[in-house]
């Protein structure tokens, strides 16, 4: 990071702080032994200079967190540790948890990484979705899928999937969860997938790994800011680089391990289109 993004970082953290304390920004500089007037300078846009040390270094043990978190080098902001770098993030499951949508928001400009629980959410059709939710949520997941399908349809975002090629070829062939789809819809959610992976690439690029070779948990990487791995209903929410780093090498290994390319997929999704019944 050059001064100009730590100085925007430390003015992002310390509004966070000041946020999250309860107090008055009087009181909040009376704590870090400062004056009212020097915050408000540290908080405007037009500033570009970074405080004195100390007063680094007084914020951070006021408000217990760590000074390379607050200078925004840092993604824990246990102070001295990594111990409150793993979150418990539960309901996972709930149509109305906004969490996913906001770590996307928060996220824009970086890379992110994801390895889809089934098929990836933006690209299921209306019949996939209402199979996989109640009744009673499959509205509210529906929304959801088309925010985030509007979101990644964005020129700034880039994003890559991988999942394993006998997933698909079971949904496909109607196996497993997908069962009980019909071969109609089976067909429409596999032209759909085609359709917007062409319309998407390249800031929207798909990997299809050999099953039988590799294995991964549902996880989703956010830039250099968190990984979310799905488990069931919850989620473990890492912000420490270092674990962040572990589940990036993680994908990457994914990644070289691919036998389906992204400039390939729609090619593989026809052919499995090609491969179904007429009826």
């Amino acid at each position: 990071m050059d001064r100009a993004e730590t100085v925007d970082a430390f003015r992002r953290r310390l509004e966070e702080l000041i946020d999250r304390s309860g107090v008055t920004r009087t009181a909040f500089a009376a704590r870090a032994g400062i004056d009212r007037s020097t915050l408000a300078q540290l908080l405007s846009s037009k500033n570009q200079r970074l405080p004195r040390a100390e007063t680094i270094v007084a914020i951070a043990r006021n408000e217990q967190v760590s000074t390379d978190w607050l200078l925004g080098v840092g993604q824990a902001k246990a102070r001295g540790s990594d111990v409150q770098s793993l979150e418990i993030a539960r309901g996972a499951a709930s149509p109305a948890d906004e969490r996913l949508r906001r770590w996307h928001v928060e996220a824009a400009g970086y890379k992110i990484r994801t390895v889809p629980t089934t098929v990836p959410d933006l690209l299921k059709t209306e019949a996939v979705i209402r199979l996989e939710s109640s009744h009673e949520v499959a509205e509210r997941w529906l929304q959801l899928a088309s925010d985030r399908l509007a979101y990644s349809r964005a020129p700034e975002t880039d994003m890559e999937v991988c999942s394993s090629w006998q997933q698909l070829r079971s949904l496909a062939l109607g196996q497993d969860v997908w069962s009980t789809l019909s071969l109609a819809d089976r067909r429409a959610q596999l032209e759909h997938m085609r359709d917007l992976v062409e319309e998407m690439y390249p800031t929207f690029r798909w990997f299809l790994y050999d099953g039988c070779e590799r294995f991964s948990v549902p996880l989703t990487i956010f830039g250099p800011r968190r990984a979310a791995v799905y488990v069931g209903d919850m989620y473990f929410v890492f912000n420490s680089t270092e674990h962040i780093r572990v589940l990036t090498r993680h994908f990457d290994d994914l990644i070289r391990a691919a036998v389906v390319q992204p400039v390939d997929i729609a090619a593989w999704l026809t052919r499995a289109l090609e491969e179904l019944p007429r009826r």
